[in-house]
């Protein structure tokens, strides 16, 4: 061998030992090839008429150097529910021996992609036929997200990682019948991942905002203002792979909106922050990866009663007269209308220079605010929409205000009615908690994962 190529042999090895990671990303395409129900406008009168753009399901599999690989998984959909995250992750486990605590999901809660499982059921009123459709595209999803979870760990090289912050302005707090000027968090958190030379190879960024920038009349999937901005920063960096991230974002939608040139802006401007910010001076991330999945047990407020619902078969509004059914129908089968709920949360800990924190369902800005209050928001980041979208998540405040984001919401993701006041605590203490044990190094017992009612 020649001494040249030797040098660059020895340059490119030196390189890769000190690169503290291994890195392995991967997409696949997650457009259905049929027309089928779109998700999260109960308005829409009719299914998919074709394909703005596509959508996908990304993998990112990190490996630092105890040679433990965990994976972040990102979906160009409404969200997930349990039933389907779980099967994807017991795949995911006998495929490849990765544990639950080290696979987490994340949905960018687009409005303009497929129904799946049963999420959102009583907002739609479908055929057999439409609901066999949305089965068999469910089954063809956790196929494709179990293959791409593979090709992200087999196409692991050296890598480092680091982490920064930008902003995006276009969030506004939506709950303006309360409060014109309600609160709302312009962060924008990223992280950088590049090869040992200093090739991006993959960016991961997130941002607290509702995903409905497009209106009910479009009916062509994509992925609003999420995917434009993925798609921009793919353009820009010819070889990489962007991931969004959607963070505590339930209670804010993008502003201006309703149209594609809408979306479209807000994903350039989204985009357009990250990759300035990507040049910037960024803290590097070391190890090792610490990772904790739990679920807590919050409380629903005191169900209706029988005759409620039998009350509200008569209202007006025919989401409430299929939500009286729906409730009616466990208990004409025997069953109890569950007053509790196995909430889902997952905190991954980069060394001390990251801690990452994945909350379950549609998590309103407070938590997210609070959070970063109480832990310190430089090297926090707090994502929603995780690991199993079932209800919206209300703080106590928006709890006591009411308004949908409070409980009017409950009736299309079939729950019985209202979380109790004791929600934000049980799922703030039972975050802090977690996070506090990663960062001592005293992982607790994990939490046996609570089953959900046999009834429904």
């Amino acid at each position: 061998m020649k001494p040249v190529l030797l040098s660059l042999v020895a340059a490119a090895t030196l390189a890769a030992a000190h690169a503290p990671w291994k890195a392995g990303m991967a997409a696949v395409d997650i457009t259905p090839s049929k027309s089928i129900w779109m998700a999260g406008y109960a308005a829409r009168k009719h299914s998919s008429e074709g394909a703005l753009q596509p959508i996908h399901a990304k993998a990112l599999a990190l490996e630092d150097r105890s040679g433990r690989p965990a994976v972040l998984v990102t979906t160009d959909l409404l969200g997930l529910t349990a039933k389907v995250a779980g099967n994807i992750a017991e795949r995911a486990e006998k495929q490849y021996h990765l544990t639950r605590d080290r696979l987490m999901f994340n949905s960018s809660h687009t409005h303009c992609g497929p129904v799946i499982d049963r999420m959102l059921a009583v907002a739609y009123d479908l055929t057999p036929q439409q609901w066999a459709d949305i089965d068999d595209y469910t089954r063809a999803l956790e196929d494709k997200i179990v293959g791409v979870i593979g090709a992200a760990l087999n196409g692991m090289h050296p890598a480092r990682l680091s982490f920064g912050h930008t902003q995006a302005g276009f969030a506004k707090n939506r709950r303006t019948s309360f409060d014109p000027n309600g609160p709302v968090d312009h962060d924008v958190p990223f992280l950088k991942i590049e090869d040992p030379k200093g090739n991006l190879r993959g960016v991961v960024f997130g941002y607290a905002c509702h995903n409905t920038t497009i209106d009910a009349n479009v009916c062509q999937f994509n992925g609003d203002y999420a995917g434009f901005a993925q798609a921009d920063l793919e353009r820009r960096f010819p070889g990489a792979t962007a991931f969004f991230v959607e963070g505590c974002g339930a209670d804010a939608n993008p502003n201006p909106r309703g149209t594609v040139e809408h979306a479209r802006t807000h994903g350039q401007d989204l985009a357009g922050a990250v990759a300035q910010a990507l040049s910037g001076k960024l803290d590097a991330v070391g190890g090792p990866l610490a990772t904790r999945f739990e679920h807590v047990t919050v409380e629903f407020a005191t169900p209706p009663t029988r005759q409620e619902l039998e009350a509200r078969l008569q209202d007006k509004n025919p989401y409430i007269r299929r939500h009286a059914q729906a409730m009616l129908d466990i208990l004409n089968r025997g069953g109890q209308l569950r007053t509790t709920y196995p909430y889902p949360i997952q905190v991954w800990q980069f060394g001390k220079d990251l801690t990452l924190v994945a909350l379950g369902g549609e998590v309103v800005v407070d938590y997210a605010l609070r959070l970063k209050r109480e832990l310190g928001a430089a090297r926090l980041w707090v994502a929603g929409y995780s690991n199993d979208v079932f209800a919206y998540i209300p703080s106590r405040r928006v709890l006591q205000e009411g308004g949908y984001e409070g409980g009017g919401a409950m009736i299309y993701y079939v729950e019985p009615g209202p979380f109790a006041p004791s929600v934000e605590e049980t799922i703030i203490s039972k975050t802090e908690e977690m996070v506090r044990s990663l960062t001592t190094g005293t992982s607790a017992k994990a939490a046996r994962p609570a089953g959900l009612s046999t009834s429904r």
